[in-house]
This record gives C-alpha cells, structure tokens and sequence, in this order.
C-alpha cells in the first residue's frame, strides 16, 4: 500500500525561521533520494527515465538531475529549450504536444530527440518537413505518435486523457487502415495520475489489447509510458514494474521511456507562508494567509488536493478544538485552502508550513491579483542554503508590457 506523505525532515524545519515568509524551500537531500531511486529502477529495467517538467522545472537543479535521469519530456518550444540549454549535452529531450504550429515544429525539430504528435492530422500536416529535415540535417531524431488506449484507471475526471471526447492521443479506430505511418517509430500514451503499478499494468494491458498489432512492426523502436507513476512513493510495487518493463521491452523489442514528474520532487519541498489576519464570521474562523490556494497551489482547487500543514512542527487535523479555515489573500471568494484543527490558536504572525509543495506548484504560480510570489530557497545536503530566484514588483510589470 502506498504511503502518505512524510513529515518534513526537522533539519528542514530548522531552517524555517532563517528565511523570510513567504517562501518555498527545496530540500536537495529528499530530491537526491528520489532520483537515486528512479536511476535504480532504470538500470535494472533497461528503461530510460526523463524529467517530466510540467510537474518540476528549477533549472538550476538541472545539472544534479542530469546524472541521474536520461532528459527530460517538454509540452512545447519553451521546455524543450529549457531542457535542451540546462542538461547535459548527452540528455535526451521528448516533446510531445496536443497541437503545434508552423514556428513550433521549425524551433523543436534541431532540439528534439523525440517529437510525438498528438493528431493524424497535425502529423499528415508536418510528416513532409519532419522527414525532410532528418534526411537534410542527418538527424537522428525520431517521430511519434499519442496514442489514447480509451481506458481509465484515474478518480478526477480533470486529470483523465481517457474521458469521453478527450482531446488527447489517436483512438485505434483513427489508426486502423492509416496510411501515414511510414516515418513514425514510436508510441505514447500518459493516463495515470498519482497512482500505482496496478493501474499501469493494466492500461498496458488495454494497449496492447488495441494496439498490440502496431508495436509489433519492426518500425517501432520506443514506447513511451508517459507519467504519472507514483515510483518514488512508499509501498510502489517498484519490482513489480522491472518485470512489466522488461516484459515489454523483450517482447516488442524495443526501448521503454517513463516520463515522472511528481515522482522525482515528491516529499522534498515544503511552502511557509504567515498568518495575516483572523477573520471571524459566523461559525468559521478564516486565517488570511500571505499565500494563494489559486496563486500558488492551484492542485488545491483543481485535483483538488489537500496539503499537509504543521505549525511548530505539528502536524494540523482535518478537525478538533483550534479550527481554521486557511485562506488566501486574493480577492477570489473561493482562494480557500482548506478546514484545518491546530494544537493551539492560531495568532498573527504565526508561520504555516505545508508540505510536499516542489511539485505542480512553482511550475504553475501566477501572479493573479497581483499577488507576490514566493521566494524560492534551496536546502543543501551539507546544511547551508541558497536562493534560487526571488521576485519583485518588475516580474509582475513585465507581464503587463
């Protein structure tokens, strides 16, 4: 059974009071863990495992997790050049889009290893140029397509590429009879979100089922499992995946690619943020933070996702005697981060600490309302620290040039 998350290490909690709310703070020792785990699962399996950015992208962070991750997976231009500048020249950079456009397909084609379309259509729209740059430039770069194996294993309809109507990967009713196949040597698919091996073994299962006859031409080189995969947590069947992707790599004769995001940063950051103001009204008592469920950690109101939080390095209930109502300080009605029980009363000035906050926040912060950002610290393994980018009121103007 896969475990909750852990209390934040007290070496980390230690360092709260040097730094000035609000802040998020990166705890390298947690994030080494975490990779030195994921290497391990792909040299036993044989499969290459890429930074899935979306979840996770502090590029000053980029050279630790180049020795240990084969690159890095981009959504667009801007995080493959992310990738592409910041890993080492040796990193492999996957990008898959749901769409692209002529200036897209120019800018990602000479720093792609991997270019995976998401449509027949957009494929039939740049198979010509794609094809004619690898033969011009002597490019080795390879072509794929998102497959959508039409199965779903997740709870949050939000988060489910597999949902009726979804726009995301090619049904095998779009591919049966295709005749646009020639030059493409991979597949894709990403369907999980925050789960196990169970789920996954099973959606390979419902691919195979329906695209079984595809992997198994010789012009398949690769298949991407997308993310998803909670590999780092406690309790993942982490031996029970070597199998699966051993089983499939001798089985198809191919290369396997797993694409974490949540899973290389889990359990190694946390957010602290002050107590603004106590709000009473009727039988709530709303604590007015420095922070932004809709700001700073939109998977609050979206998964949605309910954080861990600790004051004085103890762990806050979902109810008791000292209850709560975190909020944050825009001007949305619904910027509520949750109902929270605390070991004493709350007081202004008091730090909160939410944890497991280096993953889909720092990537996914606006600056709605005109809200600051927090800080972003880094906690090295030898104890010291370091500020990895601190904003000002000229972020946010430029944002309005």
């Amino acid at each position: 059974m896969i475990s909750e998350a852990p209390k934040p290490s007290d070496q980390l909690l230690s360092t709260v009071a040097q730094l000035k709310p609000p802040f998020y703070l990166i705890d390298e020792a947690a994030l080494v863990t975490n990779l030195e785990i994921l290497r391990d699962v792909a040299n036993r399996s044989g499969a290459k495992i890429v930074l899935a950015q979306k979840a996770f992208a502090q590029p000053q962070l980029y050279p630790l997790i180049g020795r240990y991750l084969d690159g890095a997976c981009a959504s667009g231009h801007w995080e493959a050049e992310l990738a592409r500048t910041h890993l080492p020249e040796e990193a492999e950079v996957i990008t898959c889009s749901p769409a692209y456009n002529d200036e897209d397909i120019s800018a990602l084609l000479p720093i792609s290893d991997h270019l995976d379309f998401n449509s027949l259509s957009q494929w039939s729209r740049y198979r010509e140029q794609c094809l004619s740059y690898r033969v011009e430039h002597h490019s080795s770069i390879h072509f794929g397509l998102r497959i959508n194996p039409e199965f779903s294993t997740g709870e949050t309809p939000l988060y489910d590429p597999c949902a009726s109507g979804s726009r995301l990967g090619i049904t095998v009713e779009q591919l049966r009879g295709c005749e646009l196949l020639d030059g493409i040597s991979g597949l894709h698919f990403h369907t999980l979100c925050e789960q196990g091996l169970d789920d996954l073994a099973d959606t390979i299962q419902a691919v195979e089922e329906k695209f079984g006859w595809l992997l198994s031409q010789e012009q398949i080189c690769y298949l991407n499992l997308g993310g998803g995969h909670w590999i780092t947590k406690d309790g993942y069947d982490r031996e029970g995946l070597v199998r699966l992707i051993q089983e499939l790599t001798t089985k198809y004769q191919l290369q396997v690619y797993l694409e974490p995001g949540e899973a290389v940063a889990i359990h190694s950051g946390i957010l602290v943020g002050t107590v603004l103001d106590l709000h009473r009204n009727g039988d709530v008592t709303n604590a007015i933070l420095d922070l932004s469920a809709t700001a700073h950690m939109p998977d609050v109101l979206e998964m949605p996702y309910r954080p861990d939080v600790y004051l004085d390095g103890t762990l806050a209930l979902e109810s008791g005697e000292h209850l709560y109502r975190l909020t944050g300080n825009t001007c949305l009605a619904g910027d509520q981060i949750g109902d929270y029980a605390f070991h004493r009363s709350l007081q202004v000035g008091d730090q909160i600490v939410f944890n497991d906050m280096a993953h889909y926040t720092m990537v996914k912060t606006t600056f709605f309302n005109g809200v600051k950002h927090p800080a972003i610290h880094l906690h090295h393994t030898d104890g010291s620290l370091s500020t990895l980018r601190e904003y000002s009121y000229q972020d946010y103007l430029a944002l309005k040039k």
